[in-house]
Parts: structure tokens; sequence; C-alpha cells
């Protein structure tokens, strides 16, 4: 049992607000309100990790304001990655009063793949409760089984099929990835019931140069697995079709169990690996929840967020790696309104026990369990939820 955080431990039914109780509401640069903020104007926690990856959460305090994290967040591309799955108005939606929950999806997008046949494989729903004190992150298995609606930017007509297609399916016919996040996100609440209040792309492939911003990133392994995606050749990692075509030798990569630091690259292949590790998918979604993890706390340790070189450097390599959507709230509102959240307080959790989930026909859905933990993050209950269900807490470090 890993060690939990003191709100975790609170006991069930220990207030949970759904407003904040200091300070004005604000409205954003769109107009629409902002999150009530606590009188300390000093404390601009960045914490550019949004998407489905970056440190979600720093917790790192820098002296500046909200001009300076919206000077540092300006090369961030923003889309409208919701569409018709952003929370109405009666689900707390148009402002930032109350719980949080974001759609952060990653995709494997490579120079060879065209840009509109890419399926998202890391598919992950951030919650922050109410006292935005604490963060959750819940993985998707990949391989779900789902009703994707139908959408008309593209054409197509909806049906069933595994989970990560929605945004393959949104994305063809001129959607772009803007329209494959908007039909996961709508796939996703129809599934859960869960509507968001904002989401992130990251492109894997820029994702790298994130980490390797930070210089290296702690991860520990659970068992040892070797890659199928990358070889050395020479002593050079390549990718494995680019080592074919040398003709040479080539050595498998192989990620050793045990604590370690990782560069970019390696950390990256790491989190992508499913084949040969004891769940598969299911380790993998453990595996990557535990690299976001571990890239909060690196950037909290190493000084990054208070030097003003290394920030620099992380801001470009983040703008360059992921797609950013706030529903309708700017950008420096909404990273000023989670700056009370740290890497400690990041809480991973499993879906369906950790393992395949099937159903009669073979096919994998989400366990009654699971569905309820959703019902849950709906309701703004989930740390009740986890209490009474602590198996459902990843044992990654």
């Amino acid at each position: 049992m890993p060690v939990q955080s003191p709100s975790l431990l609170d006991p069930p039914g220990a207030s949970n607000p759904s407003t904040s109780s200091t300070g004005k509401k604000k409205a954003g640069k769109s107009g629409k309100k902002g999150r009530a903020r606590r009188k300390d104007p000093l404390w601009a926690r960045i914490t550019l990790v949004f998407g489905a990856v970056l440190m979600m959460t720093s917790g790192l305090a820098i002296v500046g304001s909200k001009a300076v994290i919206g000077q540092a967040t300006g090369s961030i591309s923003q889309r409208n990655l919701l569409g018709e799955a952003g929370k109405t108005v009666d689900e707390g939606g148009n402002n930032l009063e109350g719980p949080i929950d974001m759609l952060l999806l990653g995709v494997d997008a490579r120079e060879r793949w065209a840009a509109d046949d890419v399926r998202a494989d890391s598919i992950i729903v951030l919650h922050i409760p109410a006292t935005h004190d604490q963060a959750y992150l819940i993985s998707i298995p990949r391989d779900t089984e789902a009703r994707i609606p139908a959408f008309s930017k593209t054409g197509f007509p909806g049906g069933v099929d595994k989970i990560n297609a929605a945004f393959q399916a949104g994305a063809r016919n001129g959607g772009g990835w803007e329209g494959g996040a908007q039909l996961m996100a709508q796939t996703i609440k129809g599934m859960t019931g869960v509507g968001f209040d904002g989401a992130a792309i990251i492109n894997f492939g820029g994702f790298k140069n994130v980490i390797d911003a930070l210089g290296s990133v702690r991860i520990c392994p659970k068992q040892e697995v070797k890659s199928a995606h990358m070889s050395y050749v020479d002593g050079k990692v390549m990718w494995n079709a680019d080592a074919k075509k040398t003709g040479k030798q080539r050595t498998p990569v192989v990620h050793k169990k045990g604590c370690q630091e990782m560069e970019g690259w390696a950390a990256l292949d790491f989190s992508r690996q499913r084949y040969g590790l004891a769940n598969s998918d299911y380790d993998r979604q453990q595996n990557q929840q535990q690299l976001i993890k571990a890239m909060a706390k690196k950037a909290s340790q190493n000084g990054t967020l208070t030097n003003p070189l290394k920030l620099n450097e992380l801001i470009k390599a983040a703008g360059k790696a992921f797609i950013l959507d706030t529903g309708g709230v700017s950008v420096e509102d909404f990273v000023f309104t989670m700056r009370g959240v740290t890497g400690n307080e990041l809480i991973m959790l499993k879906t369906n026990g950790g393992t395949f989930n099937g159903t009669d026909s073979g096919r994998e859905a989400l366990s009654e369990q699971t569905l309820d933990m959703f019902h849950a993050v709906k309701q703004d209950k989930l740390a009740e939820f986890v209490f009474y269900n602590p198996e459902v807490i990843s044992n990654r470090k």
C-alpha cells in the first residue's frame, strides 16, 4: 500500500466544497468567470503539465504574477479540443469554480505517417477536486469497446470500436487533431458521464524535448522489458525501422528493473512499451502515469522553475510538444488556479483493477468499479471513493 497524502486519509463525509470560499470571482480574457483566488499574488506556480503528460503540477513557486504566467505560456498552441464535450453551465462549466476535469491525450505522430491516420494511445482523465490541493490521474485502456457517436465534421456515421479509434475517426477527412480530440471527448463523456473543463494533446515525439529540458527523470520499472520500438546500431539508438535500413547488427534496447535516471528518449520509449509486460496495456498506463509524476517531481527539485534560463528552455520545449484547450478561460487563469497542486499530491489510479476486463464476446470494457469511479469524479467525491476502494491506487513510485 503506497503512502497516501494527508487529504486522501480524511474520513469520508469531510467537507468538499464545490466553490472556493475566499476571494472574489474574476473574469478571464474571454469574459467567463475565473476562479476565486487566495491572497498570495506572488505565488505563480507554473504547471506546464496540462497535457497527458507535462509535469501537470510542479508545485514549486516562482516569484511573479499572472502576467508572468501569461508571458511564459504564450507559445502554447490553443484549439477547440472539446467541442460538445465541454461541461455545461449546470455541470459547472464556463468558469473554474469547483472541480476541474481535463482530458489528456497522447498521440504517436511520426513524420512518415499521414497526419489524419493517428490514434490516441494514451488517454488520461485528470481530476482536481474543488479544494484544488490534489490531482488524480485515471487512464482509460486504449482497447476499451466504446460507442463512438456520429461526427458530421468528418462524415463519420458512428459505430462501435476500440476507444482509441475515436481520435482517428475525428481526425480523418480534414478533421485534424482538433476533430480527433473532440470526438474522443464526446465518446468518453457518453461512456462515463464526465464533461471536461479543458483538454490537451501531447505529441510524444516533441515530448522527448521536454524531458531533455529537465535533464532526466527518475523512473522505477517494475520489471525488465525489451523495447519493441528501438535498437542500438554502433552504439547509437535508432527506431527499428531505421535501424533495419542500415543493414548492420542491431542490439535491442532493454529497460532494466529498478529505479534509475532516464534521458528523454529512454523515458519516452519505456512509457510506450506494452508487449512483454505482465499486464500489457494496463502496466503501460501506470508507467505513463509514473512518468508524469516523475516529471512533476524533477521540475520542483532541480530548480528549473526558479532558473530563468532553464524555465525558458522548458517552456519552449513544452510549446512545441502539446496543444491546449482551457475551455475559454485564459491560460494564466487556468494555471494560476492549479498552483496549489504539487507532484506529491498527484495520485495515480488504476482502471479495471489493473488488468484486462473482458466481456462475453472477448472484448474489453470498463468494470463496474471503474464506472463507479468515474461517477465519483462527476460528483466530485473521488477522495471518498478512493478511501473505500484503496486497491485502485497505483503502486508505482
